[in-house]
């Protein structure tokens, strides 16, 4: 995995381009393999892509073409979010960004940079997407036009957003603050900011804050006289020229832009001489109002004497104009090199790169957001290609289901069922799927029909099971799914849409059996929670295990959480915490927890924990406070199916979190059970679980 910033703002103009320009050469001084990338990125009025991307691959030379460096335009992303659709954005995002970070040891990602338009949307959304890139951030923010006390207290809050959603803060940057309060704001935000996170305060800069005459032109549709080659000139003031030329001579400043109506020759060629001369300050350049031209011998005269000055000429008048000048933010652009080296040279001045360096180096998140969650499913199960079988081909939800695992190309399927019946489901619900390219088979007239039964009575016929039998089962859809496992026609199987569980899972009992050394076959959800997600059992399957049963359950919920890439932090719930409770149960669920312990003493585990010890860390520390597990489990079990399977539930319906499962655990081959009140979305992660848990066998 590759090692990634977030640079985050409160607002917009906070200069975070000085910043993500320092951090981008860091980077390079480790590696040559680093990557940039915006998720969401500014439009401009030409359709070319926005000047931060092509300032940071242009000007250090980066291995990346512009459409790989973002995920969304920002009007696209504003469409999605008024249609609820965050989902969407963030699960693009989380694409686009993982194929950098396959290609490169460093990546940079830029926060959002809206418009006044989206901006109130803008925090959130840095929230929720850095979240779930499990990528530390950085928040920049700007001390221009605010007073001290205003600018920590912007910071603080920031800072505690971030936390509050769980989002790591490796570090804080205060910019453009006034050199005058440099050491005042590093102290006052480390009264509210902690020890471990890196604070830099970077003063503002005139060079940099100004914008250039290039900018005033693009802003302005003007048109370039003179001087194209002095166009990067940076402006220090600007005023208009409508006075007499003896007065307004003195009012000229260092690197003023001159603006003046384009028939004023005295102003045009009194700016041109003062900037020539030894006796007044240099001007930036000079804007000529009112889509007038002076006269061809004045424009003579200015050819020959405009020395370093860009002169431009603008339609509008000289009012709007100069309003227009004022409202002008300055860029770092990829053509203007000073700028640029002045950013470089401010960053290093007062940024401790080699600490961020090192904090990013040493940097590792264990936490698993559930969008990232899906996402990696997809992701493993697509690491080798798996055949799932579908036994209840006759429900509409099944055939969803399959419609889109056949589109986004995952697994092959099997389904089961009448291919005549099934076409005449997919034109109802006006599927696209090519059922040309799925395996249909129909257990009623299938020609593996003799074939299976023979598999079938051979198997059972030590538990009395007769031919004539064995002949009627095989034409029932979960016999025959699962034998198709069985014989490895198929990897796994899903099924439980139309089904009881114990339709579901006797057939691979009696068949498929369970793995050497394991006991019970148990089940556990993926719990995808606003926050985290969390791995629950046994929630299916088991009405009232015992210790050495809930042993098992957990030590194989704790290998499933691993394999998903959930690092296994398991507690054992019960109705009071530690030592303090007394009663059958609880004893039941202490002793399971001493098994698992003597068993597998490196596992991390607590026993017995009441739930809200076991998820909430204020609770934990109240209730736990030396446990490595209380307020931070990620694998939580149950002691019996009642409890498990209402509060799974219960969660579920109350948050409206997202519940993959049940995934069945200690089968030799994986075959899973759906609930009959199952959505699309559950059985394609279902079938997503299963060519997972297939890879792993």
């Amino acid at each position: 995995m590759s090692k990634a910033i977030y640079i985050a703002t409160i607002e917009s103009h906070t200069g975070k381009s000085l910043v993500s320009l320092g951090l981008l050469r860091m980077m390079l001084t480790k590696s040559i393999k680093v990557g940039y990338f915006r998720p969401i990125i500014n439009e401009t009025e030409n359709g070319q892509f926005d000047n931060h991307t092509k300032t940071a691959i242009n000007f250090f030379n980066l291995d990346l073409k512009q459409s790989e460096c973002y995920a969304y335009k920002q009007s696209e992303v504003l469409k999605l979010l008024s249609k609820g659709k965050v989902d969407e954005v963030i699960q693009t995002v989380i694409e686009k960004y993982k194929k950098l970070e396959e290609r490169f040891d460093y990546v940079l990602v830029e926060g959002t940079d809206f418009s006044e338009e989206g901006s109130f949307l803008e925090l959130d959304l840095n929230l929720a997407i850095a979240k779930n890139l499990g990528v530390p951030s950085l928040i920049v923010g700007s001390g221009k036009n605010k007073s001290i006390d205003e600018f920590v207290n912007s910071m603080e809050i920031t800072y505690k957003a971030f936390k509050q959603k769980e989002v790591d803060v490796i570090g804080v940057i205060a910019n453009k603050v006034d050199p005058g309060n440099t050491e005042i704001i590093t102290q006052e935000l480390k009264k509210v900011i902690p020890l471990d996170v890196q604070i830099d305060v970077i003063p503002e800069s005139l060079y940099l804050e100004n914008p250039t005459v290039k900018e005033i032109n693009e802003a302005l549709k003007g048109k370039i006289l003179f001087g194209e080659q002095f166009i990067d000139n940076t402006i220090g003031s600007f005023s208009s020229g409508a006075m007499q030329l003896r007065n307004y001579l003195t009012r000229i400043k260092e690197n003023a832009l001159v603006v003046t109506p384009g028939d004023r020759a005295d102003i045009i060629l009194g700016a041109l001489q003062a900037n020539a001369s030894s006796n007044y300050p240099k001007i930036a350049g000079l804007i000529l109002t009112g889509g007038l031209l002076p006269e061809d011998s004045i424009l003579k005269l200015m050819e020959g004497v405009q020395s370093t000055v860009p002169i431009i000429s603008v339609e509008g008048g000289t009012f709007g104009t100069t309003n227009k000048i004022g409202a002008v933010k300055s860029k770092i652009y990829s053509t203007n090199s000073k700028k640029i080296l002045m950013a470089l040279d401010t960053f290093d001045s007062y940024v401790n790169s080699e600490g961020i360096s090192n904090t990013l180096t040493n940097y590792n998140s264990a936490r698993i957001t559930p969008n990232m969650f899906q996402y990696s499913l997809m992701q493993r199960a697509k690491v080798n290609r798996k055949h799932i079988v579908l036994p209840e081909g006759n429900d509409d939800r099944i055939i969803q289901a399959a419609a889109r695992l056949q589109l986004l190309d995952i697994v092959d399927l099997t389904i089961l069922g009448d291919k005549s019946v099934i076409q005449l489901k997919c034109d109802q619900l006006g599927l696209q799927i090519d059922l040309d390219k799925i395996n249909i088979l129909n257990p009623e007239n299938s020609i593996h029909n003799k074939e299976f039964a023979a598999t079938l009575y051979e198997t059972r016929k030590h538990k009395g099971m007769t031919e004539t039998t064995a002949n009627d089962l095989v034409k029932d859809v979960s016999y025959y799914g699962t034998i198709m496992v069985m014989k490895g026609m198929a990897d796994g199987m899903v099924s439980g849409a139309a089904h009881t569980t114990q339709h579901t899972i006797k057939p691979s009992l009696q068949l498929i059996k369970t793995k050497p050394g394991v006991s019970v076959v148990s089940s556990v959800f993926f719990m995808c929670l606003p926050d985290r997600v969390s791995v629950m059992g046994d929630c299916a399957v088991n009405p009232n295990p015992n210790a050495e049963q809930l042993a098992e359950i957990a030590i194989s919920s704790a290998e499933s959480s691993e394999a998903f890439g959930i690092d296994a932090r398991i507690a054992m719930l019960s109705y009071s915490s530690g030592s303090s409770g007394k009663g059958e149960q609880v004893e039941k669920v202490r002793k399971a927890t001493e098994i698992v312990s003597e068993k597998y003493p490196n596992l991390k585990i607590e026993g017995p924990i009441q739930y809200d010890a076991a998820v909430d860390m204020n609770v934990a520390k109240s209730k736990m406070p030396d446990s490595k597990v209380a307020g931070q489990a990620s694998v939580l079990i149950f002691p019996d199916l009642n409890t498990g399977n209402n509060t799974y539930k219960a969660i579920q319906r109350e948050t409206g979190a997202l519940a993959i499962g049940p995934m069945l655990q200690g089968l030799n081959k994986p075959v899973n059970d759906l609930s009959r009140g199952c959505t699309i979305d559950d059985i394609f992660n279902t079938v997503l679980l299963t060519a997972i848990q297939a890879n792993q066998e």
